[in-house]
Parts: structure tokens; sequence; C-alpha cells
């Protein structure tokens, strides 16, 4: 979790990326981190709740940068999603184990 335990051990110049989950940081530590200087700056291309009410706090920072949840976003990416569906269909329908199937 990175929480203000996190963020305190943090060099000022620090840049903190998030790409993973919302969930795994503590939005408000991380606010008064950015706020009080105690990291430089952040990137997010996930929060909690997504997308972030018009009025959240993140938004209004001047060094935060949100991208809307694109971090798969590549070419290579999407051609393996496409390809683990397909191949998902094809055996479903064949009466065989899905690779990843939601039970």
């Amino acid at each position: 979790m990175c929480n203000k335990e996190f963020f305190s051990k943090t060099k000022c110049s620090a840049v903190f990326v998030n790409v993973s989950r919302g969930e795994v940081v503590d939005q408000s530590a991380l606010i008064q981190a950015l706020k009080s200087g105690e990291i430089f700056s952040a990137g997010l291309d996930v929060a909690t709740p997504e997308p972030l009410p018009t009025d959240h706090e993140l938004l209004q920072l001047d060094n935060v940068v949100i991208t809307p949840h694109l971090g798969s976003a590549t070419v290579n990416t999407r051609k393996a999603m496409a390809e683990l569906a397909a191949r998902n269909i094809l055996q479903g329908l064949a009466g065989e184990e899905m690779i990843s199937r939601i039970a």
C-alpha cells in the first residue's frame, strides 16, 4: 500500500507513477504528499473511483497528470487480448476448458 508512511520515505524530487490499481494508493496520503512537496508530482493511469468525479481534488492539482486507464493500450497488448478472446471463444464452443474462464 502506498500510504503516508510510503510517501514520507520518498525524495522530494520523486515522481510517483501508478499504472496498476487505484486501490493500492491511499489517495488522501498522495494528495497530502503532493500538496506539501513531499513528492514532486504524480502520473496516474488508475484511480479510485474511475472515472474520478470532476470536482475530485487530484484533478485540481497542477503537479498531477491523469490518463483515462490507457496503460494497456499498446498494439501488442491489444493484439494479445484479441487473440486470447478468440481462443476462449473457440475453446468454449468446442466444449473445452477456456484459458481464462470467468466463474
